[in-house]
């Protein structure tokens, strides 16, 4: 279902990206922002589950500016590796990365972009920054909270796990404030819940999170 694909972003670099097709014509295009691990098998298969629902599905290396081809587990000693290279990256160049790859899939039809963890607060950025979108889901973006003076384009929605040790419900309360008609689901579920490659994973809340944002990409990728 997927194949490995160059995309040259408009300052001239070039990063590798997976690219997962539907079996029939696609309704649409989503973007996958990957997790700080890279663009390992996790991060494909959400592309292909993506692909299965009927989008034409793209996961960036957002990681291909600093150190390219990163594929990094869930071990204790992956965490610190994946969040070194991902204090390397800046906003602006990862912005134009995701543009690259939503101009990759825009023939399939509306694009919706997708995130989780790190790319959760991408995803949300691009929501506010990047042309081409038409609508917006982070999951626990820990960078959200210090980006409540943007304003997203696109509708967004927000998903986080109330056992979250690395996003306060302080956090998530701020950004419902800021955006009040911001759908925000908050789950009894740790960082990572949708992971079904952690040991965080929480299938009960991955499956109500992934149910609720098919619906609203059905709604607003229309």
């Amino acid at each position: 279902m997927g194949e490995t694909i160059k995309l040259k972003a408009k300052d001239g670099a070039t990063i590798s990206a997976y690219k997962a097709s539907p079996s029939g014509k696609p309704k649409g295009g989503m973007v996958v922002c990957q997790e700080i691990f890279g663009v390992n098998h996790h991060i494909r298969n959400v592309a292909d589950r993506f692909a299965a629902q009927g989008y034409l599905a793209i996961a960036p290396g957002l990681f291909d500016r600093v150190e390219p081809a990163v594929e990094l587990g869930y071990s204790a000693t992956d965490v610190p590796e994946g969040a070194a290279i991902r204090a390397k990256t800046r906003l602006d160049e990862t912005l134009a990365d995701v543009e690259v790859a939503v101009k990759a899939v825009a023939s399939a039809g509306p694009v919706g972009i997708v995130g989780y963890c790190w790319g959760g607060t991408i995803a949300f950025a691009a929501a506010c920054r990047v042309a081409g979108l038409k609508a917006a889901v982070g999951y626990y973006g820990g960078g959200i909270a210090g980006m409540l003076n943007e304003k997203p384009r696109v509708p967004v929605m927000l998903h986080f796990g109330e056992k979250d040790k690395h996003i306060s419900m302080d956090d998530v309360s701020a950004i419902r404030k800021a955006f009040p008609s911001m759908p925000v689901h908050v789950y009894d579920a740790d960082h990572g819940f949708n992971c079904d490659e952690r040991g965080s994973y929480d299938k009960k809340s991955a499956e109500l999170a992934m149910q609720r944002t098919l619906d609203f990409f059905a709604k607003h990728l229309s």
